[in-house]
């Protein structure tokens, strides 16, 4: 079942990417005409990224002390649109893989509920069950045994032998001839 969620997953989040990205491409050219866009949300980020990647660059290459000179305000609009725009997908698509995560727990949740609900049906139809078992029991003990039934019979035989030989009535010879 795993190995059919992923390329849904996947899937899913490819087309999600393919709706965003007009949208970061609209905010990319907001950033671009608007100046107080452009001066306050994408500047300074650009400027932020190209001032770390350039320190890592030089640390890496053994320059320690090295000024770093900040981007013209072109080439960093630029990179500050570009970055707000991968923002916005990363965003987009993060919410997605959050929306989802939830959804899943909530789908868990909801089966766990199921099942310890069944489970406790169970229990109370066993608990019942074992009830009804106890009073047949006790129904059982109290009635009287087979051998008990069979002496009763065979007093019942000799009570009837002994009125038939004081009265001798048809009934009597009938019940005889049944023996």
């Amino acid at each position: 079942m795993v190995v059919g969620a992923f390329p849904m997953a996947k899937l899913f989040y490819l087309g999600i990417r393919q709706v965003s990205k007009p949208l970061a491409n609209r905010i990319k050219e907001a950033a671009r005409r608007s100046e107080f866009f452009k001066t306050y949300i994408c500047l300074p980020p650009a400027q932020l990224y190209h001032w770390v990647e350039m320190r890592t660059k030089m640390r890496i290459m053994g320059f320690r002390g090295t000024a770093i000179k900040p981007l013209n305000e072109e080439a960093a609009a630029e990179l500050g649109a570009e970055l707000l725009g991968e923002a916005t997908i990363f965003i987009v698509g993060g919410g997605c893989l959050v929306l989802e995560y939830w959804r899943h727990q909530t789908q868990q949740r909801n089966k766990e509920e199921e099942q310890k609900a069944a489970w406790n049906a169970l229990q109370d139809e066993v608990g019942r069950l074992a009830l009804a078992l106890e009073t047949l029991q006790a129904q059982a003990q109290a009635m009287p045994s087979l051998s008990a039934l069979e002496e009763l019979r065979a007093e019942l035989r000799e009570v009837r032998a002994q009125v038939c030989n004081k009265h001798s009535t048809p009934k009597c010879q009938a019940a005889s001839s049944k023996k």
